[in-house]
């Protein structure tokens, strides 16, 4: 979609006859901001705009900033999702779902809440897109970051298939998992310590891989840094993200997946938008 710098110009091409009043209308949203006093401005039209909705990134943020944030989103929206939740968030987060009648999940291996106003708008945001994306861990202490990647990814309205613990260092444990993912339009792989997977990966398959490095590992380079200095040097041809940047990973797979079976062009828009 045309992406207008102003709602001006979205009103000028409107009185033009150059766009439809249904194209105004998702042009108008996808420039929203919601103001939360003085702590936050929330993009509320991210998923119309971008494909991608807005998330909250809970990490470092007080209990009260968390909450207003989540709940506005939740009520303009429809539905909420944070990040890096931590157990004591978590808790809190199902008490004040709780208390608004609303819907939530959460899934503490990938630190990721959801928040979601009713069940109309659960069934909506649960339709799929035919976007397929394959998550490929090296080993297990990788899954929290492959976790983060398929909870954004299934919201995007991707199906999400998974083979973990399936690293270089046992590589005949990768050909069986790869085989059963071979029709994903799209590859995260995650690896710590010396990052190989990605690259190797990468070479098997003829789809787009997403390397995302995990910060394990220890003593020189340990932390994730050799995993992402070995996917940055990789001979095969692959796309790295930082550190355990799982959310990045799983959205760029998502918007590639549905790009490649024609849902690209914001197909899955927020909930307030469908109705």
């Amino acid at each position: 979609m045309v992406i207008n710098n102003s709602l001006k110009g979205v009103l000028e091409g409107y009185a033009a006859g150059d766009i439809s009043l249904e194209e105004a209308e998702l042009l108008i949203g996808g420039l929203r901001l919601d103001m939360i006093g003085n702590c936050a401005k929330i993009d509320t039209g991210r998923n119309i705009r971008c494909g991608i909705p807005e998330v909250v990134l809970a990490e470092n943020k007080d209990l009260p900033h968390l909450l207003s944030i989540v709940d506005k989103i939740t009520q303009t929206n429809g539905r909420c999702l944070a990040s890096r939740v931590t157990p004591a968030q978590a808790e809190e987060l199902v008490k004040f779902a709780v208390e608004k009648g609303c819907i939530h999940e959460y899934n503490p291996e990938g630190r990721m809440f959801i928040m979601t106003r009713d069940e109309k708008v659960k069934a909506r945001c649960e339709k799929r897109t035919g976007g397929i994306v394959g998550i490929i861990t090296a080993g297990t202490s990788d899954i929290r970051v492959a976790e983060e990647a398929k909870v954004i990814a299934e919201e995007m309205g991707c199906v999400v298939k998974t083979a973990y613990d399936a690293g270089a260092a046992g590589i005949h444990r990768l050909f069986p998992a790869v085989r059963d993912l071979l029709d994903a339009h799209a590859f995260v792989v995650c690896a710590g310590r010396e990052g190989t997977l990605p690259t190797v990966i990468a070479g098997l398959v003829d789809r787009p891989v997403i390397g995302v490095p995990v910060s394990v590992g220890y003593g020189y380079m340990g932390g994730g840094e050799a995993a992402l200095a070995s996917m940055l040097q990789s001979c095969a041809v692959l796309t790295v993200v930082n550190i355990d940047a799982g959310f990045t990973a799983g959205a760029y797979a998502a918007l590639i997946a549905n790009m490649a079976c024609g849902n690209g062009d914001n197909s899955r828009k927020s909930a307030s938008d469908r109705g």
